[in-house]
């Protein structure tokens, strides 16, 4: 952890692996500018260490120069750039690599590409070390990325927070200021009143509810590229892929950067998902606090739901085969879940018979204590 002006920040991208994204990116620079001499043009004040060490690694001919602009105050953009510095040289026919330390919305990327085409260059491309994708706002291609990151503020490696930071050697995340994050795992029988629970704890402790059902029909609804490839399996009777489930709940997350928690829902249903969930969770410094079953006897869940599927109109809920078929499956996917999660000592599990007020009370209680 740092402390630069009034905020913290912890350690979020090593030098290491800085260094090897720059490396490649100055491979696929070179194997596209091989027979010509581009011009490197470095975005000051932050692309100084990026154009520095891409240079160490571009082994053609070229030449570099620099210009300056102005997007940032504090920690958020301004949406209002500047050009402060021009440049002397004329560029009519030559080949422009921008080198730009950082790109989130693309204001800045809008406004060169404007200034450089006004110069009559032959080919223009962009070159960033790190890339905000759920930031971006353009429809402008960034034809070279060294490293995606999700929405965070960072310092380091050229980027500052009001002048400190620029010289460090390693990136740095801001610091999450909910030291207190709560992320559940809720599991539950069908008929165990899950769904009722994750409202109120939802309410509750102001946690972001993700149900892989609701992104599942958002995404397919609404033909996001994801959407679509799952239609393609469901539309053949196949099963959704993990890694394509994956990526459509990691994207959610990433549209919540500021959330205090969250509170996963019909995610994980297998061992494979479990473990990438950790290791996305990892990446952004948070974890799972703790997965909470509600547990019920069968033969009471049982009888509830065949109530409910007087009204419901559910086929499922009306026949007693259907639903201890659907308890079976239950039991046989998530028994590996629950002892993945123990192993963890992350396992709670909470009486769900009674009142919804009295089974909420026992959740709020195994909440409160983690």
């Amino acid at each position: 952890m740092i402390q630069l002006h009034d905020k913290t920040f912890e350690a979020f991208i090593p030098e290491q692996e800085i260094n090897f994204a720059i490396q490649n990116v100055a491979k696929q620079i070179e194997d596209d500018f091989y027979d010509e001499v581009p011009v490197f043009i470095g975005v000051l004040n932050g692309a100084f260490m990026f154009l520095s060490d891409l240079m160490k690694h571009y082994s053609r001919p070229c030449e570099v120069s620099f210009i300056k602009m102005a997007s940032y105050e504090g920690t958020a953009s301004t949406n209002d750039v500047k050009q402060l510095i021009g440049l002397n040289q004329d560029l009519e026919g030559r080949s422009v690599v921008i080198v730009e330390d950082i790109v989130d919305t693309g204001n800045t990327v809008e406004e060169l590409k404007k200034i450089f085409k006004a110069q009559g260059v032959k080919h223009f491309r962009i070159a960033t070390l790190f890339f905000k994708p759920q930031a971006y706002t353009k429809d402008i291609k960034i034809d070279y990325i060294g490293i995606r990151i999700p929405n965070k503020f960072i310092v380091g490696f050229g980027l500052d927070y009001d002048g400190l930071g620029r010289n460090l050697k390693e990136v740095y995340q801001l610091s999450n200021t909910h030291n207190k994050m709560i992320n559940i795992v809720l599991f539950g029988k069908p008929g165990a009143g899950k769904g009722t629970q994750a409202e109120v704890l939802k309410q509750k402790y102001n946690l972001v509810h993700l149900s892989t059902g609701d992104i599942f029909r958002f995404n397919i609804k609404n033909e996001t590229e994801l959407g679509k490839l799952a239609k393609t399996y469901i539309d053949k009777g196949d099963l959704v892929p993990d890694e394509v489930t994956i990526k459509m709940l990691q994207d959610e997350v990433e549209k919540n950067p500021e959330a205090k928690g969250f509170l996963f829902d019909g995610f994980p249903r297998t061992i494979t998902q479990a473990g990438a969930l950790d290791t996305f969770l990892h990446s952004k410094n948070w974890e799972v606090t703790a997965t909470v079953a509600l547990e019920a006897d069968d033969e009471i869940l049982v009888q509830r739901l065949l109530e409910r599927g007087k009204t419901s109109g559910r086929v499922d809920d009306q026949d007693v085969d259907k639903i201890r078929n659907r308890y079976d499956e239950y039991n046989q996917k998530t028994a590996p879940l629950m002892d993945y999660y123990k192993k963890q000592d992350k396992f709670k599990a909470v009486d769900g018979i009674g009142g919804i007020d009295e089974i909420s009370e026992r959740l709020f209680t195994v909440v409160d204590s983690l």
